[in-house]
Protein backbone atom coordinates (compact mmCIF):
# COMPACT_ATOMS: atom_id res chain seq x y z
CA UNK A 1 0.00 0.00 0.00
CA UNK A 2 1.67 3.63 -0.82
CA UNK A 3 0.53 6.03 2.12
CA UNK A 4 2.28 8.93 0.68
CA UNK A 5 3.04 10.62 -2.47
CA UNK A 6 5.59 13.23 -2.91
CA UNK A 7 5.49 15.68 -6.03
CA UNK A 8 7.69 17.84 -7.40
CA UNK A 9 7.36 20.19 -9.91
CA UNK A 10 10.36 20.98 -11.54
CA UNK A 11 9.11 24.43 -12.73
CA UNK A 12 8.96 24.84 -16.59
CA UNK A 13 11.06 21.89 -17.71
CA UNK A 14 9.24 21.35 -20.95
CA UNK A 15 9.78 18.85 -23.09
CA UNK A 16 8.87 20.15 -26.85
CA UNK A 17 6.44 22.27 -28.43
CA UNK A 18 2.80 20.58 -28.29
CA UNK A 19 1.08 20.59 -31.31
CA UNK A 20 -0.97 23.95 -30.62
CA UNK A 21 2.28 25.81 -29.79
CA UNK A 22 2.06 27.77 -33.00
CA UNK A 23 -0.75 29.80 -31.86
CA UNK A 24 1.11 30.93 -28.55
CA UNK A 25 4.20 31.56 -30.29
CA UNK A 26 6.28 29.02 -29.34
CA UNK A 27 7.13 26.89 -32.42
CA UNK A 28 9.52 24.55 -31.88
CA UNK A 29 10.20 25.22 -28.42
CA UNK A 30 12.02 22.71 -26.83
CA UNK A 31 13.22 23.70 -23.00
CA UNK A 32 14.88 20.34 -22.21
CA UNK A 33 16.58 20.12 -26.06
CA UNK A 34 17.95 23.28 -26.10
CA UNK A 35 19.63 22.81 -23.06
CA UNK A 36 21.42 20.38 -23.95
CA UNK A 37 22.12 21.57 -27.62
CA UNK A 38 24.26 24.77 -25.06
CA UNK A 39 25.29 22.21 -22.91
CA UNK A 40 26.25 18.94 -22.02
CA UNK A 41 24.32 17.74 -19.09
CA UNK A 42 25.38 15.52 -16.29
CA UNK A 43 22.36 14.08 -14.83
CA UNK A 44 23.09 10.21 -14.04
CA UNK A 45 20.45 9.94 -12.05
CA UNK A 46 17.61 11.64 -14.03
CA UNK A 47 18.63 9.65 -16.75
CA UNK A 48 18.46 6.21 -14.83
CA UNK A 49 14.99 7.33 -13.83
CA UNK A 50 14.17 7.33 -17.47
CA UNK A 51 13.78 11.13 -18.39
CA UNK A 52 16.15 10.71 -21.81
CA UNK A 53 13.32 7.58 -22.17
CA UNK A 54 10.51 10.16 -22.27
CA UNK A 55 8.97 9.97 -25.99
CA UNK A 56 11.13 12.49 -28.08
CA UNK A 57 12.93 13.77 -25.14
CA UNK A 58 15.94 15.51 -26.66
CA UNK A 59 15.85 13.74 -29.26
CA UNK A 60 17.03 10.58 -27.53
CA UNK A 61 20.29 11.92 -26.20
CA UNK A 62 19.98 11.36 -22.76
CA UNK A 63 18.21 7.71 -22.76
CA UNK A 64 19.60 4.56 -21.08
CA UNK A 65 19.13 0.98 -21.85
CA UNK A 66 16.94 -0.29 -18.23
CA UNK A 67 15.51 2.68 -16.60
CA UNK A 68 14.29 2.46 -13.24
CA UNK A 69 11.78 4.23 -13.26
CA UNK A 70 8.12 4.72 -14.96
CA UNK A 71 8.11 8.14 -17.66
CA UNK A 72 6.12 9.53 -20.02
CA UNK A 73 5.13 13.03 -21.14
CA UNK A 74 1.96 15.15 -20.66
CA UNK A 75 0.08 17.01 -23.04
CA UNK A 76 -2.12 20.13 -21.90
CA UNK A 77 -5.72 20.46 -22.47
CA UNK A 78 -6.17 24.25 -20.96
CA UNK A 79 -6.08 27.07 -22.34
CA UNK A 80 -2.68 29.07 -20.99
CA UNK A 81 0.88 28.04 -20.58
CA UNK A 82 1.12 29.57 -16.95
CA UNK A 83 1.94 28.67 -13.95
CA UNK A 84 -1.37 28.50 -12.72
CA UNK A 85 -2.93 26.62 -15.60
CA UNK A 86 -0.64 24.06 -15.50
CA UNK A 87 -0.64 23.36 -11.68
CA UNK A 88 -4.51 23.32 -11.84
CA UNK A 89 -4.55 20.84 -14.60
CA UNK A 90 -1.95 18.63 -12.67
CA UNK A 91 -4.24 19.24 -9.39
CA UNK A 92 -7.34 18.66 -11.91
CA UNK A 93 -8.78 21.17 -13.36
CA UNK A 94 -9.43 22.25 -16.91
CA UNK A 95 -8.93 26.21 -17.97
CA UNK A 96 -11.34 26.64 -20.50
CA UNK A 97 -11.12 30.00 -20.28
CA UNK A 98 -7.65 31.68 -20.28
CA UNK A 99 -7.05 34.16 -17.41
CA UNK A 100 -7.12 37.87 -18.72
CA UNK A 101 -3.96 39.27 -20.08
CA UNK A 102 -2.43 42.74 -20.41
CA UNK A 103 -0.10 42.98 -23.30
CA UNK A 104 -0.75 46.52 -23.41
CA UNK A 105 -0.46 47.48 -19.60
CA UNK A 106 -3.31 47.81 -17.03
CA UNK A 107 -6.19 50.23 -17.51
CA UNK A 108 -5.14 53.92 -16.44
CA UNK A 109 -8.41 53.66 -13.98
CA UNK A 110 -7.39 50.29 -12.53
CA UNK A 111 -3.56 52.03 -11.88
CA UNK A 112 -5.55 55.27 -10.28
CA UNK A 113 -7.89 53.85 -7.93
CA UNK A 114 -4.84 51.28 -7.33
CA UNK A 115 -2.39 54.37 -6.12
CA UNK A 116 -5.37 55.60 -4.41
CA UNK A 117 -5.51 52.54 -2.57
CA UNK A 118 -1.59 52.24 -1.41
CA UNK A 119 -1.15 55.81 -1.13
CA UNK A 120 1.76 55.76 -3.54
CA UNK A 121 2.52 56.18 -6.79
CA UNK A 122 3.47 53.40 -9.53
CA UNK A 123 5.95 53.26 -12.63
CA UNK A 124 5.83 51.11 -15.48
CA UNK A 125 2.82 49.56 -16.34
CA UNK A 126 3.68 47.56 -19.32
CA UNK A 127 5.54 43.37 -20.24
CA UNK A 128 8.56 43.49 -19.31
CA UNK A 129 11.60 40.95 -17.52
CA UNK A 130 11.77 41.27 -13.73
CA UNK A 131 15.54 41.83 -13.53
CA UNK A 132 15.89 44.42 -16.83
CA UNK A 133 12.49 46.57 -15.32
CA UNK A 134 14.36 47.45 -11.94
CA UNK A 135 17.18 48.06 -13.40
CA UNK A 136 15.69 50.09 -15.58
CA UNK A 137 13.22 52.08 -13.13
CA UNK A 138 14.96 51.66 -10.22
CA UNK A 139 16.64 54.45 -9.32
CA UNK A 140 13.47 56.44 -9.67
CA UNK A 141 11.17 54.75 -7.51
CA UNK A 142 14.13 54.88 -4.77
CA UNK A 143 14.04 58.23 -5.34
CA UNK A 144 10.03 59.04 -5.48
CA UNK A 145 8.93 55.47 -3.48
CA UNK A 146 6.45 54.97 -6.47
CA UNK A 147 6.17 51.25 -7.08
CA UNK A 148 7.12 49.55 -10.08
CA UNK A 149 4.31 47.79 -12.31
CA UNK A 150 4.89 45.13 -14.55
CA UNK A 151 3.44 42.29 -16.33
CA UNK A 152 4.04 39.31 -18.88
CA UNK A 153 2.28 37.12 -21.68
CA UNK A 154 1.30 35.79 -18.52
CA UNK A 155 -1.93 36.76 -16.41
CA UNK A 156 0.31 38.50 -13.39
CA UNK A 157 0.03 42.14 -11.98
CA UNK A 158 3.79 42.61 -10.28
CA UNK A 159 5.25 44.76 -7.54
CA UNK A 160 8.35 45.69 -7.49
CA UNK A 161 10.17 47.80 -4.92
CA UNK A 162 13.50 47.95 -3.42
CA UNK A 163 12.88 47.15 0.56
CA UNK A 164 14.86 49.43 2.06
CA UNK A 165 12.32 52.31 0.53
CA UNK A 166 8.97 49.79 0.86
CA UNK A 167 9.02 47.70 3.92
CA UNK A 168 8.89 43.98 3.11
CA UNK A 169 5.19 44.47 4.96
CA UNK A 170 4.37 47.51 3.19
CA UNK A 171 4.87 45.55 0.17
CA UNK A 172 2.72 42.51 0.97
CA UNK A 173 -0.48 44.84 2.35
CA UNK A 174 0.06 46.58 -1.43
CA UNK A 175 -0.16 43.07 -3.09
CA UNK A 176 -2.92 42.27 -1.23
CA UNK A 177 -5.14 45.35 -2.18
CA UNK A 178 -3.75 44.82 -5.68
CA UNK A 179 -5.23 41.39 -5.05
CA UNK A 180 -8.48 43.03 -3.94
CA UNK A 181 -9.11 45.51 -7.11
CA UNK A 182 -7.98 43.07 -9.65
CA UNK A 183 -11.25 41.37 -9.87
CA UNK A 184 -14.52 41.22 -12.39
CA UNK A 185 -13.55 43.06 -15.60
CA UNK A 186 -10.23 43.39 -14.41
CA UNK A 187 -9.41 39.90 -13.77
CA UNK A 188 -6.10 38.60 -13.23
CA UNK A 189 -4.15 34.56 -12.16
CA UNK A 190 -1.78 36.24 -9.64
CA UNK A 191 -0.37 39.26 -8.39
CA UNK A 192 3.47 39.03 -7.40
CA UNK A 193 5.51 40.79 -4.43
CA UNK A 194 8.82 41.22 -5.84
CA UNK A 195 11.26 42.43 -3.15
CA UNK A 196 14.54 43.53 -3.84
CA UNK A 197 17.95 45.11 -2.65
CA UNK A 198 20.64 46.99 -3.48
CA UNK A 199 23.81 45.86 -2.87
CA UNK A 200 27.36 46.97 -4.19
CA UNK A 201 25.44 48.91 -7.22
CA UNK A 202 23.72 46.20 -7.85
CA UNK A 203 19.91 45.35 -7.87
CA UNK A 204 19.02 41.69 -7.01
CA UNK A 205 15.91 40.26 -6.10
CA UNK A 206 15.22 38.35 -2.72
CA UNK A 207 13.58 35.30 -1.77
CA UNK A 208 10.72 36.98 -0.52
CA UNK A 209 8.84 37.22 -3.20
CA UNK A 210 5.15 35.80 -2.24
CA UNK A 211 2.08 35.15 -4.79
CA UNK A 212 -1.53 35.77 -4.47
CA UNK A 213 -3.86 33.78 -6.43
CA UNK A 214 -6.44 33.68 -7.00
CA UNK A 215 -8.83 30.12 -5.32
CA UNK A 216 -9.76 27.01 -7.62
CA UNK A 217 -12.96 27.20 -8.59
CA UNK A 218 -13.98 23.52 -7.39
CA UNK A 219 -12.16 20.89 -5.22
CA UNK A 220 -8.77 19.98 -6.53
CA UNK A 221 -6.60 16.64 -5.46
CA UNK A 222 -5.50 18.67 -2.38
CA UNK A 223 -8.95 18.90 -1.17
CA UNK A 224 -9.71 15.59 -1.88
CA UNK A 225 -6.48 14.36 0.06
CA UNK A 226 -7.18 16.56 2.61
CA UNK A 227 -10.89 15.35 3.22
CA UNK A 228 -9.53 12.04 3.31
CA UNK A 229 -7.95 13.15 6.92
CA UNK A 230 -4.29 13.10 5.41
CA UNK A 231 -1.93 15.51 5.32
CA UNK A 232 -1.21 17.82 2.20
CA UNK A 233 2.10 19.09 2.94
CA UNK A 234 2.90 22.09 0.41
CA UNK A 235 6.57 23.20 -0.06
CA UNK A 236 7.79 26.59 -2.28
CA UNK A 237 4.93 28.41 -3.63
CA UNK A 238 2.46 25.66 -4.41
CA UNK A 239 -0.23 27.02 -1.34
CA UNK A 240 0.19 30.58 -2.92
CA UNK A 241 -0.92 28.77 -6.36
CA UNK A 242 -3.89 27.32 -4.81
CA UNK A 243 -4.96 30.22 -2.25
CA UNK A 244 -4.41 27.68 0.50
CA UNK A 245 -7.41 25.53 -0.87
CA UNK A 246 -6.55 22.19 0.85
CA UNK A 247 -3.22 22.75 2.56
CA UNK A 248 -2.73 21.75 6.23
CA UNK A 249 0.90 23.01 6.45
CA UNK A 250 3.42 24.71 3.91
CA UNK A 251 6.67 26.17 4.09
CA UNK A 252 8.62 28.55 2.46
CA UNK A 253 11.67 28.30 0.39
CA UNK A 254 14.38 30.26 -0.44
CA UNK A 255 15.47 28.52 -3.24
CA UNK A 256 15.62 25.27 -5.24
CA UNK A 257 17.77 23.82 -2.99
CA UNK A 258 16.41 24.79 -0.20
CA UNK A 259 13.21 23.43 -1.70
CA UNK A 260 15.25 19.90 -1.87
CA UNK A 261 16.01 19.98 1.91
CA UNK A 262 12.66 20.65 3.21
CA UNK A 263 11.32 18.40 1.22
CA UNK A 264 13.20 15.61 2.46
CA UNK A 265 12.67 17.49 5.89
CA UNK A 266 8.81 16.52 5.21
CA UNK A 267 9.52 12.98 3.98
CA UNK A 268 11.25 12.03 7.21
CA UNK A 269 8.52 13.39 9.57
CA UNK A 270 5.73 10.75 10.29
CA UNK A 271 2.55 11.13 8.01
CA UNK A 272 -0.12 9.74 5.30
CA UNK A 273 -0.48 11.90 2.32
CA UNK A 274 0.81 14.44 -0.10
CA UNK A 275 3.84 15.92 -0.07
CA UNK A 276 3.93 18.79 -2.90
CA UNK A 277 6.93 21.02 -4.10
CA UNK A 278 7.98 23.46 -6.93
CA UNK A 279 11.04 24.58 -7.38
CA UNK A 280 10.59 27.69 -9.23
CA UNK A 281 14.34 28.84 -9.48
CA UNK A 282 14.74 26.50 -12.75
CA UNK A 283 12.19 29.19 -14.24
CA UNK A 284 12.11 32.48 -12.89
CA UNK A 285 16.55 32.26 -12.50
CA UNK A 286 17.04 30.85 -15.86
CA UNK A 287 13.95 30.40 -18.25
CA UNK A 288 12.69 33.47 -18.30
CA UNK A 289 15.95 35.27 -18.17
CA UNK A 290 17.09 33.06 -21.24
CA UNK A 291 19.73 31.71 -19.55
CA UNK A 292 20.50 27.57 -20.56
CA UNK A 293 24.03 26.94 -19.21
CA UNK A 294 22.42 28.41 -15.85
CA UNK A 295 19.41 26.14 -16.51
CA UNK A 296 21.51 23.29 -16.93
CA UNK A 297 23.80 23.81 -14.31
CA UNK A 298 20.63 23.89 -11.76
CA UNK A 299 19.70 20.50 -13.34
CA UNK A 300 22.60 19.36 -12.47
CA UNK A 301 22.04 20.87 -9.11
CA UNK A 302 19.31 18.93 -8.93
CA UNK A 303 20.28 16.01 -10.34
CA UNK A 304 22.68 15.46 -7.63
CA UNK A 305 20.60 15.69 -4.69
CA UNK A 306 17.91 13.27 -6.08
CA UNK A 307 19.61 10.37 -4.04
CA UNK A 308 18.76 12.43 -0.85
CA UNK A 309 15.84 12.33 -1.72
CA UNK A 310 15.27 8.37 -2.64
CA UNK A 311 17.15 7.73 0.61
CA UNK A 312 14.74 9.60 2.83
CA UNK A 313 11.56 7.95 1.41
CA UNK A 314 10.48 4.24 2.92
CA UNK A 315 9.09 1.82 1.01
CA UNK A 316 5.54 3.06 1.18
CA UNK A 317 6.03 6.14 -0.32
CA UNK A 318 6.42 6.94 -4.14
CA UNK A 319 8.14 9.95 -5.75
CA UNK A 320 6.69 11.78 -8.89
CA UNK A 321 8.77 14.53 -10.77
CA UNK A 322 6.94 17.10 -13.30
CA UNK A 323 7.10 19.94 -14.95
CA UNK A 324 4.06 22.58 -15.50
CA UNK A 325 4.78 24.36 -18.73
CA UNK A 326 7.80 24.81 -20.80
CA UNK A 327 10.05 27.82 -20.44
CA UNK A 328 12.66 27.55 -23.06
CA UNK A 329 15.64 29.10 -22.67
CA UNK A 330 16.94 29.51 -26.57
CA UNK A 331 13.19 30.96 -27.63
CA UNK A 332 12.33 34.79 -28.16
CA UNK A 333 11.26 37.24 -25.20
CA UNK A 334 11.16 36.27 -21.35
CA UNK A 335 7.55 33.99 -21.31
CA UNK A 336 6.71 30.54 -21.14
CA UNK A 337 6.67 28.32 -23.92
CA UNK A 338 3.34 26.05 -24.76
CA UNK A 339 5.27 22.15 -24.04
CA UNK A 340 4.59 18.76 -22.95
CA UNK A 341 5.58 18.37 -19.72
CA UNK A 342 7.66 15.29 -18.42
CA UNK A 343 6.47 12.78 -15.76
CA UNK A 344 8.88 10.22 -13.91
CA UNK A 345 8.06 7.80 -10.95
CA UNK A 346 10.08 6.64 -9.03
CA UNK A 347 10.22 4.26 -5.39
CA UNK A 348 10.24 1.10 -4.16
CA UNK A 349 7.15 -0.22 -5.84
CA UNK A 350 7.04 1.19 -8.94
CA UNK A 351 7.66 -1.12 -12.02
CA UNK A 352 10.46 0.29 -13.46
CA UNK A 353 10.66 0.73 -17.09
CA UNK A 354 7.21 1.42 -17.65
CA UNK A 355 6.96 3.92 -20.40
CA UNK A 356 3.86 5.85 -19.88
CA UNK A 357 3.89 7.42 -23.21
CA UNK A 358 2.46 10.39 -24.44
CA UNK A 359 -1.00 11.24 -22.23
CA UNK A 360 -3.41 13.24 -23.16
CA UNK A 361 -3.44 15.46 -20.35
CA UNK A 362 -1.75 16.63 -16.97
CA UNK A 363 -4.49 16.16 -15.28
CA UNK A 364 -3.46 12.46 -15.32
CA UNK A 365 -0.75 12.69 -12.26
CA UNK A 366 -3.90 14.03 -10.16
CA UNK A 367 -5.85 11.35 -11.20
CA UNK A 368 -3.25 8.96 -10.32
CA UNK A 369 -2.05 10.41 -6.77
CA UNK A 370 -6.04 10.63 -5.79
CA UNK A 371 -6.84 7.12 -6.85
CA UNK A 372 -3.23 5.74 -4.89
CA UNK A 373 -4.04 7.90 -1.57
CA UNK A 374 -7.81 7.44 -1.28
CA UNK A 375 -7.77 3.64 -2.91
CA UNK A 376 -9.95 4.83 -5.59
CA UNK A 377 -12.84 6.37 -3.39
CA UNK A 378 -11.61 9.94 -4.44
CA UNK A 379 -10.39 10.68 -7.33
CA UNK A 380 -10.35 13.92 -9.35
CA UNK A 381 -13.14 14.16 -11.83
CA UNK A 382 -11.12 14.99 -14.59
CA UNK A 383 -8.26 12.64 -15.80
CA UNK A 384 -6.98 9.05 -16.14
CA UNK A 385 -5.66 7.09 -13.36
CA UNK A 386 -2.28 5.08 -14.50
CA UNK A 387 -2.10 3.79 -10.99
CA UNK A 388 -2.46 0.01 -12.59
CA UNK A 389 0.33 0.80 -14.55
CA UNK A 390 2.79 1.93 -12.50
CA UNK A 391 2.54 -0.09 -9.14
CA UNK A 392 3.87 -3.55 -8.67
Amino acid sequence: MIKRVILMVLDSLGMGALPDAEKYGDKNADTLGHILDEYQLDIPNLRSLGLGNIEKAADGRLKVDTPQGAFGRFAEKSVGKDTITGHWEIAGIYTETPFKTYPEGFPLKLMDAFSREIGRGWLGNYPASGTEIIEHLGEQHEKTGDVIVYTSADSVFQVAANIDVVPLEELYDICEKARNLLQGEYACGRVIARPYILENGKRIRTSDRKDYAVSPPEDTMLDLIKNEGKTVYAVGKISDIFNGCGVTKSVHTDSNDDGVTKTIEAIKQDFEGLIFTNLVDFDSKFGHRRDAIGYGKAIEEFDLRLPEIMEAMNEEDILILCSDHGNDPKHTGWDHTREYILGIVAGAKIKGGTDLGTRTSFADIGATITDILTDGKSITSIGESFKEEILK
